[in-house]
């Protein structure tokens, strides 16, 4: 860009039959080729916009081309030219010809090797795109299995569910687990971390909790085990995680592991505190007992409800989720309430109703 509009600068000296002092001459040059480069740079920032910053600089171009002139004025031109004059003139031509080619051939020789580069460039951006392409499809396929979209029945019971990533993929997963002696269990859990990474150490527990949950009932087993298998596999990540086990009499029994507690008719079921999976081999688990009568119904959420976000910084916060929770609100609108306050997480919510 530079080279090839610093060629006008040279053209306007022809123009003016080389009259101009060599000062000038070297400073209109590199001044002309220096504002092209703004004008280029102006259209690429600003595109629609341009104009902005373009006639700002071309009356800053004109004033400085004028101070050029007034302070360099124009070499007078003899009356009549001596062998001598005629020999600098057309030496002083044959240069600014000569130097006029070289930097048109240098501009466009550049322009080439950009455009060569570029081409490269896109090149390899779009086979880059079509192997990451390939990454989130089977990506999205694995979390398919791990948030599954159609729930098997439990009998006795009525569940629903809402999961919205906050990325193509997320750390968030839920299981729904039918159990030989004909109970059920329901698992809900939140990897650190987002992305791909997150999706396949989720695929990771769930292949594990199939695996466990065939061996033992016991939600506090359960996660016990989990968390011995993921130790020393998770990268300096956790996992969070609830499992509860659903009997048709009603009964639940739960074990957490470092999850958001759950909600039994709007109110939080009080759990001791615990590890999340993956940090501490040696972690213990503990479980509890509730009982669900005809018509109670049992929530289990995600982090991504109570630390939604706002553009002022604002969490939704848990008191707002124990207000949600009280006031019977669906999976549906929880999750939109969290969502439209600002989601900056994965959304995950689960409705566990009892029948009669």
């Amino acid at each position: 860009m530079f080279c090839v509009f610093a060629g006008i600068g040279i053209t306007n000296d022809i123009i003016d039959m080389g009259r101009w002092p060599p000062q000038r001459f070297a400073l209109s040059v590199v001044m002309t080729g220096l504002f092209a480069i703004g004008y280029a740079a102006s259209g690429v920032i600003l595109r629609n916009k341009f104009w902005k910053a373009m006639l700002p600089l071309m009356l800053v171009q004109f004033a400085a081309m004028g101070f050029l002139a007034h302070r360099f004025p124009d070499i007078p031109q003899p009356a009549q030219l001596n062998a001598a004059d005629a020999d600098h003139l057309h030496n002083r031509l044959a240069f600014d010809g000569v130097f006029v080619i070289v930097t048109v051939v240098l501009g466009y020789v550049g322009f080439v090797h950009v455009s060569i580069s570029e081409a490269r460039r896109y090149a390899r951006t779009q086979k880059e795109k079509a192997a990451l392409d390939g990454e989130m499809a089977a990506a999205r396929e694995v979390q398919r299995v791990m948030v599954p979209d159609i729930l098997p029945p439990i009998s006795g019971y009525a569940i629903e569910s809402v999961y919205r990533p906050a990325a193509e993929v997320g750390g968030d997963f839920y299981q729904v687990i039918p159990l030989p002696g004909g109970h059920t269990l329901i698992v809900i859990g939140d990897v650190s971390g987002k992305g791909v990474s997150a999706a396949m150490v989720v695929s990771m527990i769930v292949g594990m909790l199939w695996i466990v949950s065939a061996f033992t009932e016991e939600p506090a087993e359960i996660l016990t085990e989990l968390n011995r298998r993921l130790c020393g596999r998770m990268h300096d990540g956790f996992a969070t995680c609830l499992v509860v086990r659903l009997e048709e009499g009603g009964r639940m029994t739960l074990a957490n592991a470092g999850h958001p507690a759950p909600y039994l008719n709007g109110a939080e079921i009080p759990f001791p505190g615990s590890l999340p999976l993956g940090l501490m081999a040696t972690a213990v688990y503990a479980q509890m007992n509730a009982d669900m009568r005809a018509g109670d119904r049992a929530v289990l959420l995600t982090d991504g409800i109570p630390e939604a976000r706002n553009e002022r910084g604002a969490l939704l916060g848990f008191s707002r989720v124990e207000s949600l929770m009280r006031e019977g609100a669906t999976v549906r609108t929880v999750a939109d309430t969290a969502q439209q306050h600002g989601q900056n997480d994965d959304i995950t919510v689960i409705s566990i109703g009892r029948q009669a």
